[in-house]
């Protein structure tokens, strides 16, 4: 676990390149679990782009305001987490799309 610098800037990239920073850790990186958490990372922020993208038109029904609150907040709360696991050297897969690449 010594690339626990690299995963804590993955998942904090979320705030400000979350899809430059996890490509370049994908290509640069040689060890495959940061590999792994660089692509579920990027996915990740795609899955939440496009639900947030969905519910701000469902707004129009009243129906994308709690689905716009709730991804919103898994869209900070959920790389928090990550920094902690991986300040800790600990595993961790996000939530949506962990199951998507092994």
């Amino acid at each position: 676990m010594e690339n626990t610098g690299l995963k804590v800037l993955v998942h904090a990239s979320a705030f400000f390149a979350p899809f430059l920073v996890p490509v370049i850790v994908f290509l640069i990186s040689e060890d495959k679990e940061l590999k792994r958490l660089s692509i579920q990372a990027l996915l990740f922020q795609l899955v939440i782009g496009a639900l947030i993208f969905i519910s701000s038109w469902l707004v129009i029904f009243l129906i994308g305001i709690p689905m716009l609150i709730v991804f919103g907040l898994m869209g900070v709360i959920v790389p928090i987490m990550g920094i902690i696991k991986a300040l800790n050297n600990e595993y961790f897969d996000y939530p949506i799309v962990g199951s998507w690449y092994q």
